[in-house]
């Protein structure tokens, strides 16, 4: 899947749940469904990060996991 340069720099949860959505929806390279190419991206960028990432950037991933499913009309 193909996304936007720097999403994951952004400081705000809902910018970079709706970039995920967005991308996921228009690219044509992804094996599983829109929902699970934006979460599985941002889980990636998570987990690769590891123990580097500060606390106060991993709480605003987290929150856009949740705003992620929102923007999909899943259940929280």
């Amino acid at each position: 899947m193909d996304i936007e340069s720097g999403v994951f720099k952004s400081g705000n949860a809902e910018e970079i749940a709706q970039s995920l959505k967005a991308s996921s929806l228009h690219s044509r390279r992804r094996k599983g469904t829109p929902y699970q190419s934006a979460m599985s991206m941002l889980n990636f960028y998570i987990n690769r990060a590891g123990r580097n990432l500060p606390k106060t950037r991993k709480e605003t991933l987290q929150k856009a996991k949740g705003k992620l499913r929102e923007a999909f009309g899943r259940k929280p």
